[in-house]
């Protein structure tokens, strides 16, 4: 685990720990062995000519295979947020004009974020768009705003691009905005110079003017796609209740702007979910220092999330059919399979991230509501049906005792399956009722290791 190997200054002090009994030597052992094991792997402690790794060639990195790959996994990425009244996808051959503004639709290094390789080109959001959209169709670009300062050229006036901003969107049918971040301003061990030094930020809005470059440009009436670009999640809670397009783009690689273009134009229906909670403000977050846990993550969350974590639309519908449990009654020790049918009864043939949520109903200690413990992706053509079946085990029901130990109680679960959490607002924002089924372990309690 990320634990194992020393990336700092704290394991010199290793030695004292284990002396004072804070650490004992099996734990050391525990994490040695994974670390070397790994390293063994990676072929570090041979000779170069033994290891395969370094017979690789340049080509083989950036191949048009590997290109592909990229592709595919921004496309399966794509999380559609909001699609009031199926204004996506767009079609091309109706559209006579596109205004694409903001600081992240023709950046490249949006789509590199952090830790990557370089490949040998990228494809910007407005470049995939412009190579998408018919070749009559003008497409109009404006930057807007800087991505976190007050203008654009330093010696211009604050906002020096907002009125180009205003006459492309006047001038277009439609309007594609691309805000969010980079990893300039999140990420880790980061110039401290600006406001978003060593990579925090102070709230979740979007930063510098980007909040109010969208509301000027939702002023002129024309409708709006708005396009995030980020590794966290953002607080769009004004463009929510406006904005009746939203797709959470994230930094999707060489291929990013290729799999942005494809989502708006209908090239192929959007699979992707959210792997983290969307709050509505800053101020609903507990204290940094606060390990309650209490509205923290969809485990604790007690507030409405603006989108919560496992939400994502699709341009099809998909229908879940009863929970077939394998047994209702467990022994403590024992496992439980269930499965579940899913019919797509839609017209796109699309992907659908099968979710089983856990809920331990009467645990003797403070438990999360409930927790994601099973995924599976189905393939579903129009009309298609196909069974999703998941293997319960007992670590899958055991929970952490106020001592830090794991624990299998015998208790009542609750069982969800579908294609969201279990919770209201998802409910409201899919109109997809998850499957629900019970179970109960019985016996004694048992002890697991981790």
């Amino acid at each position: 685990n990320g634990c194992d190997l020393n990336c700092g200054n704290t394991y010199p002090s290793l030695l004292v720990a284990h002396k004072e009994g804070l650490v004992d030597e099996e734990t050391i052992d525990k994490s040695v062995t994974r670390l070397m094991v790994t390293r063994m792997k990676l072929g570090m402690f041979d000779e170069p000519s033994k290891v395969p790794y370094t017979s690789i060639s340049y080509e083989v990195c950036d191949s048009n295979e590997h290109r592909e790959f990229s592709l595919e996994a921004a496309k399966r990425t794509m999380v559609l947020l909001k699609n009031e009244n199926n204004i996506l996808p767009l079609d091309k051959n109706k559209i006579k004009s596109i205004a694409v503004i903001g600081p992240n639709a023709n950046s490249r290094e949006v789509l590199k974020a952090n830790y990557c390789g370089t490949a040998s080109r990228y494809t910007t959001v407005l470049e995939g768009i412009i190579n998408t959209v018919n070749e009559n169709t003008r497409v109009y670009y404006a930057e807007g705003c800087h991505l976190y300062k007050d203008k654009v050229e330093g010696l211009a006036s604050p906002k020096d691009r907002f009125a180009e901003a205003i006459s492309v969107a006047e001038r277009s049918d439609v309007v594609i905005m691309c805000l969010g971040l980079d990893s300039s301003i999140e990420g880790e061990e980061m110039d401290t110079s600006s406001s978003y030094g060593n990579g925090d930020k102070k709230d979740l809005n979007l930063p510098g003017l980007q909040q109010e470059l969208l509301e000027v440009v939702y002023s002129t009436g024309k409708p709006i796609i708005l396009v995030l670009l980020s590794g966290s999640a953002l607080a769009v809670t004004w463009a929510d209740k406006h904005i009746p397009a939203i797709i959470q783009a994230w930094y999707p690689g060489a291929e990013g702007g290729k799999a942005v273009a494809g989502l708006i134009f209908g090239d192929y229906s959007p699979s992707g979910r959210l792997p983290v909670t969307f709050y509505r403000t800053t101020e609903e977050l507990p204290d940094f220092s606060d390990y309650s846990m209490k509205n923290r993550t969809y485990r604790y969350m007690q507030n409405e999330a603006l989108y919560p974590f496992g939400y994502g639309l699709s341009y099809t519908k998909f229908k879940y059919g009863k929970i077939h449990v394998s047994s209702t009654i467990v022994n403590a020790g024992g496992n439980i399979q269930c499965t579940v049918t899913v019919k797509n009864i839609g017209n796109w043939e699309s992907y659908e991230v099968v979710q089983l949520y856990l809920r331990d109903v009467e645990g003797s200690t403070e438990l999360p509501i409930w927790q994601l413990k099973g995924i599976q992706v189905l393939n579903l053509k129009p009309g298609e049906e196909k069974e999703a079946s998941f293997l319960l085990t007992p670590g899958h029901m055991s929970m952490i005792n106020n001592d830090g130990k794991r624990i299998l109680e015998p208790v009542r679960f609750e069982v969800f399956i579908g294609g969201s959490q279990p919770d209201k607002r998802s409910l409201e924002l899919t109109g997809t009722p998850v499957a629900k089924a019970e179970f109960e372990v019985l016996g004694e309690a048992l002890e697991l290791e981790y």
